[in-house]
């Protein structure tokens, strides 16, 4: 069952200076820095209200955030839905017929098992299911 929206991912090119807006300019405070080595990705979280916004900023030219900006600018990239059971998710959404860009969940940012559905199935918009790690119920062996 979808919980809530988790969090709103926004593509930027300098994260430092975008975390400098986030908190001068809007007054939210960063919770923290992370690199997520596997995804190619720098990700700075804010809390505002019961969601989160995640700036992603690529360490690779050929990182999906790269090519996201090169085509697109910055702006949001991706909303991601707080979910109970991811696999559960993902199954139910490819047995629907939803071109998932992932079978199975992986670990993210955030300590949050996550996996995306393609933006072709979901009406333009790039989707991601997460939850907890120590909540994940799947056979992912993490």
């Amino acid at each position: 069952m979808i919980q809530k929206i988790d969090h709103l991912g926004i593509a930027v090119k300098n994260l430092n200076e975008s975390v400098a807006f986030y908190e001068k300019t809007l007054g939210l405070k960063c919770e923290g820095i992370e690199e997520v080595a596997s995804q190619k990705v720098r990700t700075a979280f804010f809390h505002a209200g019961e969601t989160h916004i995640e700036l992603l900023e690529a360490t690779d030219p050929e990182s999906p955030i790269a090519k996201f900006l090169e085509k697109n600018g910055e702006g949001i990239h991706h909303v991601a839905y707080g979910v109970d059971d991811v696999q559960a998710h993902l199954d139910k959404a490819a047995a629907e017929g939803c071109r998932l860009i992932h079978d199975k969940p992986f670990e993210g940012a955030a300590g949050k098992m996550v996996a995306f559905l393609h933006p072709k199935s979901t009406h333009g918009v790039l989707t991601e299911l997460c939850m907890p790690k120590k909540s994940c119920g799947c056979s992912c062996h993490h």
